[in-house]
C-alpha cells in the first residue's frame, strides 16, 4: 500500500476532506459498536445465512462490482499506477467468483465463538471455563485489493465481529460494491447491516483518526507497506496487529533437490509477484551455486524477472545487475529478485535475520538435520521447508481467508482466520462461594 505518494496527495486535492471528519470517524465507528453487540449474540445459523447469502448476491452482482472496477482502474491507470499495484486492483469474473466461493468456505468452517478451550473445577467448588469471544469492532486498513473486502468482512461476520474497512483510494467504488452486497446480506438474516462498512473518506486524516478511536475500535489490522506501519507504530491508540512487509526469502541448500528448488523459485517469485508471500530473495548454498544458479537465472529470465546478485552469483551468472545493500532488505512486490551465495545454512539464516521481515522464509533441502536447524535459526511467522512461500495465505492453510498475515508475535502469527479475531475470557460459576 503506498501511504502518501504523489498521486494521492493529486487524488486528494480532487476529493476534500469533510469539515466534520472527527464526527464522521465517531458516528462510523459508533454504529460499528452497536452493530458488534447484536454481532456478539447472534447464532451460527443466521451468520452462515448473512454469508451464504453474500456468496450468492455477489455472483449475482458481478457484472456491476466488474463495471465499479474498471472504473477505479481506468483511473488508477491515468494516475500512473504501478503494473504490480494494478494487479492487485483489478477485479476479474474468476476472482469475483473466488471471493464468493471463499465466504461459503467460512460459512462452512466450525464457529469460534463460545469455544470452551479449558475448564476445570476449584478445591473450593467453583468451575472455571475459558472460552472464545469476539473481539468487538475490528478496523482493516488495506491497499488496493478490493478481494479483501470480502475476505476480511467474511472473517469479522462469522466471528461475531463488526468490520470497519478502510481500502484504498484507488479501490473505492469496488470496495463499495461490494460493502453493499455484504451489507444487504446481512439485512437479509436479521443481523445488522452496519456491521460492515467501508470508510468513505480515504484521506490520511481520516485513517489517523481511525488509528485514535480508542473506545470504538478494538482491534486494527493495517495491511501495507513500511509508511503505513511506522505511522500505525507512531499514532496509533488502539490495539493493533502489525500485518507488514514480505521481503521473503527462498534458501536452497547444499542437499536440495536442484529440480525441486527450480520449480519453487520459480513458483514463489512469478506465481504472482505483486503479494507479501512471493518471495524476493534467493539465497544458494555455495556447494550447488555453480551446478543451479545458471539453471533457475534462464527460467528466471524466461518469465521476465530482473535478477540482481551479489559478486560471486554474478561471476556464475553474468547477466545480473550488482545488487546493492538496499536491495537486500527491500520487499520489491514486482518481477524482480535477488540473489545471493552463501557458505552454509548458518549464514542464509543470519542473512535472512538481518533483513528479513518475519513474514516467509523457505527452504530447499533433503537434508532433516538442516531444515529442522533452519526452522529453529529464523524467527518468521512462516516457515516452509519444500514448497513455495506462496502457500502462506488464509485459503490455502485452510482458514476460509484472512484477516491479514501477522509478522508480529502477539497475539496472533501468520495467517489470522476466525480465531485470531476472537478474545478469550473466563466464566466462574459457583453455588455462593465467597472469598
Amino acid at each position: 500500500m503506498i501511504w502518501w505518494s504523489s498521486v494521492e496527495t493529486r487524488r486528494f486535492w480532487r476529493f476534500p476532506l469533510a469539515r466534520t471528519l472527527i464526527p464522521m470517524i465517531e458516528q462510523v465507528g459508533g454504529r460499528a459498536r452497536e452493530a458488534a453487540r447484536v454481532m456478539a449474540r447472534a447464532s451460527t445459523m443466521s451468520k452462515n445465512i448473512a454469508l451464504e447469502n453474500a456468496a450468492h448476491r455477489l455472483t449475482e452482482a458481478r457484472d456491476r462490482i466488474l463495471a465499479a472496477n474498471a472504473a477505479d482502474v481506468d483511473e488508477a491507470i491515468a494516475l500512473g499506477i504501478s503494473g504490480a499495484l494494478l494487479d492487485r486492483l483489478r477485479l476479474t469474473e474468476s476472482r469475483v467468483l473466488g471471493m464468493a466461493s471463499g465466504l461459503i468456505t467460512v460459512a462452512a468452517l466450525a464457529d469460534p465463538v463460545g469455544v470452551v478451550t479449558a475448564g476445570f473445577t476449584r478445591p473450593n467448588g467453583l468451575r472455571l471455563t475459558r472460552m472464545r469471544v469476539p473481539l468487538g469492532v475490528v478496523a482493516v486498513i488495506y491497499e488496493a485489493r478490493p478481494n479483501v473486502t470480502a475476505d476480511a468482512a467474511g472473517l469479522c461476520v462469522k466471528a461475531g465481529n463488526a468490520a470497519i474497512l478502510r481500502g484504498s483510494s484507488y479501490a473505492l467504488r469496488s470496495n463499495l460494491a461490494i460493502a453493499q452486497v455484504m451489507s444487504g446480506a446481512l439485512g437479509h438474516a436479521d443481523l445488522p447491516p452496519d456491521a460492515v462498512q467501508v470508510l468513505q473518506d480515504t484521506s490520511r486524516e481520516a485513517v489517523s483518526a481511525l488509528m485514535r478511536a480508542r473506545g470504538l475500535v478494538d482491534l486494527l489490522v493495517p495491511r501495507g507497506g513500511p509508511q503505513l506501519i511506522a505511522a500505525i507504530e507512531a499514532e496509533a491508540t488502539v490495539p493493533y496487529v502489525i500485518d507488514g512487509a514480505g521481503n521473503c526469502h527462498v534458501y536452497v541448500d547444499s542437499a536440495a533437490d536442484l529440480d525441486i528448488a527450480a520449480e519453487i523459485v520459480l513458483n514463489s517469485k512469478t506465481s504472482r509477484p505483486g503479494v507479501c508471500n512471493a518471495a524476493e530473495k534467493l539465497l544458494v548454498h555455495r556447494d550447488v551455486a555453480e551446478e543451479f544458479l545458471p539453471r533457475v537465472a534462464k527460467m528466471l529470465a524466461a518469465a521476465g524477472v530482473e535478477l540482481r546478485g551479489d559478486d560471486e552469483a554474478r561471476s556464475i551468472v553474468e547477466d545480473m545487475s550488482p545488487a546493492t545493500p538496499d536491495d537486500w532488505a527491500t520487499e520489491y512486490l514486482d518481477l524482480v529478485m535477488a540473489i545471493k551465495v552463501v557458505d552454509s545454512g548458518d549464514a542464509a539464516i543470519e542473512h535472512i535475520r538481518r533483513y528479513g521481515s518475519g513474514h516467509t522464509e523457505a527452504i530447499v533441502t533433503r537434508d532433516i538435520a538442516s531444515a529442522d536447524a533452519f526452522v529453529a535459526g529464523t524467527e518468521s511467522a512462516v516457515v516452509m521447508v519444500n514448497a513455495s512461500t506462496r502457500f502462506t495465505d488464509g485459503e490455502e492453510f485452510g482458514f476460509g481467508g484472512e484477516i491479514g498475515i501477522s509478522t508480529q508475535k502477539l497475539h496472533v502469527r501468520g495467517p489470522m482466520g476466525l480465531e485470531a479475531l476472537t478474545s478469550e475470557r473466563w466464566v466462574v460459576r459457583g453455588e455462593g462461594q465467597t472469598r
